[in-house]
């Protein structure tokens, strides 16, 4: 019988991504405390991501142009997003926060696997083979295609490409 406190075991690697992942949105400083398992991150969207952090992770963006980001990967409207700026005491709603997060969990999981954040970007707007042509970021836009996007990653990791 397997014990419950080891259900969840990170690998080492699973824990720089992690790590990443939180400092993509601005880490402690923004979020506004650690978060340091995917726990932690459940209970920070149920209870509303800093808006701040949203704003961190678009700043890091390099190549993704954010006129074709906002509406696909975080369901707001880049107009929504300039609100969010100019109030730091706002959040994000939990769709928002949910969908900032996987957004920035693909990226991180995307550089791991392609060697660097532009290259990762730049696979995320192009039509990907093994997601029937599509754009990996427009398929961000539900948890069925996320899940298309993180299995295909996973592969593209073990070096399975069909």
């Amino acid at each position: 019988m397997t014990n419950p406190s080891m259900a969840f075991i990170a690998s080492p690697r699973m824990d720089t991504e992690f790590e990443k992942l939180v400092d993509l949105l601005g880490g402690p400083n923004v979020l506004g405390h650690s978060v340091s398992s995917p726990i932690e991150a459940h209970e920070m969207i149920l209870n509303g991501i800093p808006s701040q952090a949203l704003e961190k992770l678009v700043t890091h963006l390099a190549v993704i142009n954010l006129a074709d980001t906002f509406e696909a990967a975080f369901g707001m409207s880049e107009r929504t997003f300039q609100r969010h700026k100019s109030d730091h005491s706002r959040t994000l709603s939990k769709e928002q926060g949910s969908r900032t997060w996987n957004f920035a969990r693909i990226l991180t999981k995307a550089t791991s696997v392609l060697g660097s954040q532009a290259e990762a970007e730049k696979w995320m707007i192009r039509p990907a083979m093994g997601l029937d042509n599509r754009r990996p970021i427009d398929l961000l836009t539900t948890a069925a295609g996320t899940e298309l996007v993180q299995e295909f990653l996973d592969r593209l990791d073990y070096g399975v490409y069909a």
